[in-house]
């Protein structure tokens, strides 16, 4: 058996518009359960929380830690990432009519965000015979490594089957009824709506000893979403770079222009497309790439490209193997090294919850904690439909997802 690893990253945002309550919580409760249950070494296992101590989980401190722990692998490795904040979705910005789809994204403390494309590219880095494990506690994570096989979503429809005999199992009604809940719930969810419900509270459903919480009603917390809405993204960019024009249409330009070299590389392939098209003249008002970017946005980058150019040299480096690779919505080749749970599918919103006793936590996070206490060693796919039924069972709308290999839903969960 190789090395156990883990990054582990909680962000609270505190003191912005986009603040939660739970994140560090979940990050402290992994940490103890990978110690305890796992058998993980404190030097294996790096923390970055953004509560003033320690380095930050700033976009640059996150993927160099990510880095770290993937060319650090060697077979027989067994490699963990759990990811506790907001998630968020960047719309195309190309005006290409194949450019179709969402980047989805995990948002670091200082908005320089991780695209899925970023995380595809990093699994694919991964030794064979060595297995990257991601828990993703956010919003939209159910595209976080995108191409890789759904084992247990709402895409297919094998997948609807398992979730109405869940369904069919509790003692919500009919599951014809219930499903049509589920359904018309679903797609308030997708818009950030949570309609919350009085979930079925279990026999002797009370907090721990240690005042962890177990079963509790999504209608006995506050409950907050972890979805970070593109309208306060584009805010908090603003305030962040003191410029008023940033908008649909420049929001990768004005992550490349704050980050450089730092931001994701997805974007710095991006600007390097764009920066050829706007010197090869392309750049009509209908339809065209430049067009769509904005009239300032091509106006800025004239300026560097005529002012500072070795500010652009970031972009210019990248390797673009084919303009498609840099548009929204598209990865390249299937990882098969990776597993990956997502607290939600990648139109839903995943919950931040308050208990009346004040203590705060993610309902994934939370629900994964109890299933560990309840069972001990759970396979991927067991743990998955487990949290599945948790939650519904408490009134969350949220339903995590499994998108690994046929081989890897069958694998122990961390061990």
């Amino acid at each position: 058996m190789g090395e156990k690893r883990a990054v582990l990253v909680g962000i609270n945002y505190p003191g912005t518009k986009a603040e939660l309550k739970g994140c560090h919580n979940d990050v402290a409760r992994m940490r103890r359960s990978l110690l305890e249950r796992f058998g993980f070494d404190e030097p294996g296992i790096r923390v970055l929380v953004d509560d003033g101590s320690g380095p930050q989980p700033t976009g640059a401190n996150i993927r160099r830690e990510l880095a770290r722990l993937v060319g650090d692998a060697r077979p027989g490795d067994l490699l963990f990432f759990h990811y506790s904040g907001h998630g968020t979705r960047l719309p195309a910005e190309t005006g290409q009519d194949d450019d179709t789809g969402y980047d989805e994204c995990i948002v670091p403390c200082d908005m320089n965000l991780i695209t899925d494309q970023d995380f595809t590219e990093l699994v694919q880095k991964v030794p064979q015979g060595c297995l990257f494990t991601i828990v993703s506690d956010s919003c939209h994570s159910g595209g976080l490594l995108d191409k890789t096989k759904e084992q247990i979503g709402h895409s297919t429809k094998k997948n609807q089957t398992q979730h109405r005999e869940l369904e069919e199992r509790s003692d919500s009604g009919t599951s014809f009824r219930a499903f049509l809940k589920e359904t018309v719930r679903d797609v308030f969810e997708s818009q950030g709506i949570r309609l919350p419900h009085r979930g079925h509270r279990q026999s002797g459903d009370e907090d721990d000893v240690d005042q962890e919480p177990r079963y509790i009603d999504a209608a006995d917390a506050h409950v907050k979403n972890r979805s970070l809405p593109l309208s306060t993204l584009i805010e908090m960019l603003k305030e962040k770079t003191g410029k008023d024009d940033i908008d649909v249409g420049s929001i990768r330009l004005t992550l490349f222009n704050l980050f450089g070299d730092d931001a994701s590389p997805k974007v710095k392939k991006f600007m390097k497309v764009m920066l050829n098209k706007l010197q090869q003249g392309q750049h009509s008002q209908h339809g065209g790439v430049m067009g769509f970017m904005g009239a300032l946005a091509q106006e800025f980058l004239k300026a560097k490209l005529e002012g500072a150019p070795d500010q652009l040299e970031p972009a210019m480096n990248q390797e673009v193997h084919s303009e498609q690779e840099v548009y929204a919505g598209t990865t390249a080749r299937v990882p098969s090294n990776g597993v990956l749970i997502s607290g939600c599918q990648t139109d839903q919103t995943s919950a931040d919850a308050t208990t009346p006793k004040g203590v705060s936590y993610g309902a994934l996070s939370n629900a994964i904690q109890a299933i560990l206490a309840e069972h001990g060693t759970v396979t991927n796919k067991e743990l998955v439909l487990k949290a599945r039924k948790m939650l519904s069972k408490q009134g969350y709308t949220q339903q995590p997802g499994l998108y690994c290999s046929d081989e890897h839903a069958s694998v122990a969960f961390i061990c």
